[in-house]
C-alpha cells in the first residue's frame, strides 16, 4: 500500500492577476505570438472572477478520494499537485518529503492518454523529484478510463444534460462527445483516439442512446499542422444544417471545468449554436461524482 497519493493536474490561475504569469508558464519555450496569449487571457477573464477553476475543483476531488478510502479502512493523504501553477508537483513532493512519505501513488487526471497528456506529466514529476532528492518513490496509477465508475458518471452527467431536451425529441438528439484536439502526428503515436472513442461508445451503450459522434475542441498550435477533427463547433454547424434543434455536448476529455469547457464550449460553441438556432445543453463534467470517485478509490486500493 502507498503512503499517500497525489492528483496530478494542468493547474490554472486562481486570481485575475495570475492569469498572464500562468500562462507564460504553458507557453515558455514555444513560440506563441502576444497577440495570441492575449486572446487566451481573455477566456480566462470571462469565467467568474477572473480564474479557473480547476485547482479548487481538482482539491475537492480529492477531499472526496480521501473520505472514500477512509470510510475503506484506508486511510491515506491525498494531495493536488499542478504542472503549471501553485501548488507546484515539486512543491507537494517537498511537502510529502518533509512529513515522511516514502512511497506515493500518481494519479494523472486525464482520462485519455498522448504524449501531451500523459507523458509529459510524468516527466514533469522526475523533473520535481529531481528537486526533492527523489523521495518520496512516485509510481503512477495504470490508465483509468475504462473503469465502470468513470464511464458511469460521465453518463450520468450527460443523462442530466439529456433530460433538459424536451421529452418528445430527446430520444433522437445528438450526444456530441468532446475532447482536446492534439496534433495529428502525436494521435498517431498513442493510444488517444482509441481511449476517446472507447468511451465514448461505452457511455453511449450505458445511456442506450442511438446518436452521437466525436468531436474535438480547443485547438491551438499553428494553423499549418494538422490537429485532429472534426472541431465542435464545425459539428453543430452540421447538425444546423440537418435540422436539428438541440445537441448535447459530454466534455469526457476533462474531468472537471476550466478554461476549455467554460470558455470553448460554453461561450464559444454556445454561440455558435445560438447563432444557428440550436440550443446547446453542455453535460456537467465528472468532477467530484461519487462513481467516478468511487473508480479513483478502487485504482488507489488495487495499487501493490
Amino acid at each position: 500500500m502507498v503512503d499517500a497519493v497525489l492528483l496530478i493536474a494542468f493547474g490554472g490561475p486562481t486570481e485575475s492577476h495570475e492569469i498572464r504569469p500562468f500562462l507564460a508558464n504553458v507557453t515558455r519555450g514555444r513560440r506563441i505570438a502576444a497577440e495570441r496569449l492575449e486572446e487566451v487571457a481573455h477566456h480566462y477573464e470571462h469565467m467568474p472572477g477572473g480564474r479557473s477553476p480547476l485547482n479548487a475543483l481538482t482539491l475537492a476531488q480529492a477531499r472526496a478520494l480521501a473520505a472514500a478510502l477512509a470510510r475503506q479502512g484506508a486511510p491515506i493523504d491525498v494531495l493536488t499537485g499542478m504542472r503549471n501553477w501553485h501548488p507546484y508537483l515539486y512543491e507537494v513532493l517537498g511537502e510529502m518529503a518533509a512529513r515522511g512519505v516514502r512511497r506515493c501513488l500518481g494519479i494523472i487526471m486525464s482520462p485519455l492518454r498522448s504524449e501531451a497528456s500523459w507523458d509529459r506529466y510524468q516527466q514533469d514529476v522526475a523533473g520535481a523529484l529531481a528537486r526533492t532528492g527523489g523521495v518520496p518513490d512516485v509510481v503512477f496509477a495504470s490508465p483509468w478510463s475504462t473503469q465502470p465508475g468513470f464511464v458511469a458518471a460521465v453518463a450520468d452527467r450527460a443523462a442530466a444534460a439529456l433530460r433538459e431536451v424536451p421529452v418528445a425529441r430527446r430520444r433522437s438528439t445528438p450526444l456530441i462527445f468532446t475532447a482536446h484536439s492534439i496534433p495529428v502526428a502525436m494521435a498517431e503515436a498513442s493510444p488517444y483516439v482509441d481511449d476517446f472513442t472507447w468511451v465514448c461508445r461505452s457511455v453511449a451503450a450505458d445511456l442506450d442512446h442511438p446518436r452521437w459522434s466525436l468531436a474535438y475542441q480547443s485547438r491551438s498550435g499553428r494553423p499549418e499542422d494538422p490537429w485532429l477533427e472534426p472541431d465542435v463547433n464545425t459539428v453543430v454547424k452540421r447538425l444546423a444544417a440537418e435540422g436539428e434543434r438541440d445537441a448535447v455536448v459530454v466534455p469526457i476529455g476533462f474531468v472537471c471545468d476550466h478554461v476549455e469547457v467554460l470558455y470553448d464550449l460554453d461561450v464559444e460553441a454556445t454561440e455558435t449554436a445560438r447563432a444557428l438556432g440550436i440550443t446547446l445543453h453542455r453535460a456537467a463534467t465528472v468532477g467530484d461524482h461519487p462513481a467516478f470517485i468511487a473508480a479513483l478509490a478502487d485504482v488507489v486500493l488495487k495499487t501493490p
